[in-house]
């Protein structure tokens, strides 16, 4: 078994360094040539038995172009795959809302962070309980690609690496359209790629 997880591609909120959340973005011109670049690297080094995508706009399109460029079977969309849900503070700038609100900030209020929920949002835990409860699901398949976001790729990773989850958030990154590989192991699952856009350099 193997579980590929890819970041979408860029979108004009990224470059801008807005909270997305939810919002319908469309992928940036350059989040398109990602996207593409990302789908031919994974037709040439994986075959894949099933292939699952947010359903937010900008994961569908960058699934697209994954499939344009040769990654077969069509992509699903699935909810519990969708970045945080920021609520009232979606659109906000990363810096205004962890300055104005520190309460959010994990490098500033440690764990008490994951628990705030924003006003008809999500916290940190309960993004977190979704995205595993998806992660578990994947369980039988061959090969499986994910198509996601930041949110749901650091909750992944933490629960892998079975790090401490604040420590991640806080340290690691994803880049737009990285690419993160697990496998199996006797007593849980490895990451053998993560954050991993190399394959661009050969482009």
């Amino acid at each position: 078994m193997t579980i590929v997880l890819v970041r979408h591609g860029e979108t004009d909120w990224n470059a801008e360094r807005r909270l997305q959340g939810w919002a319908p973005t469309p992928l940036s011109e350059r989040g398109r040539e990602q996207a593409t670049r990302a789908g031919e690297h994974l037709a040439a080094r994986y075959a894949f038995d099933r292939v699952i995508a947010s359903d937010l706009r900008r994961t569908r399109e960058t699934a697209e172009r994954i499939q344009q460029a040769g990654v077969e079977p069509e992509p699903t969309f699935e909810q519990r795959w969708r970045e945080r849900d920021f609520g009232v503070y979606q659109g906000l700038t990363y810096e205004t809302m962890f300055e104005e609100y520190p309460a959010f900030s994990v490098d500033q209020s440690g764990e008490s962070a994951l628990a705030a929920t924003p006003e008809r949002g999500e916290s940190l835990l309960d993004l977190r309980e979704r995205v595993l409860a998806g992660f578990d699901a994947l369980a039988g398949d061959d090969t499986v690609l994910v198509v996601t976001h930041g949110g749901p790729l650091y909750a992944v990773c933490s629960h892998v690496l079975e790090g401490d989850y604040a420590t991640v958030l806080d340290e690691h990154s994803q880049d737009n359209c990285a690419v993160n590989e697990c496998r199996p192991t006797a007593d849980g699952f490895e990451l053998v790629r993560r954050n991993d856009t190399s394959y661009r350099e050969s482009a």
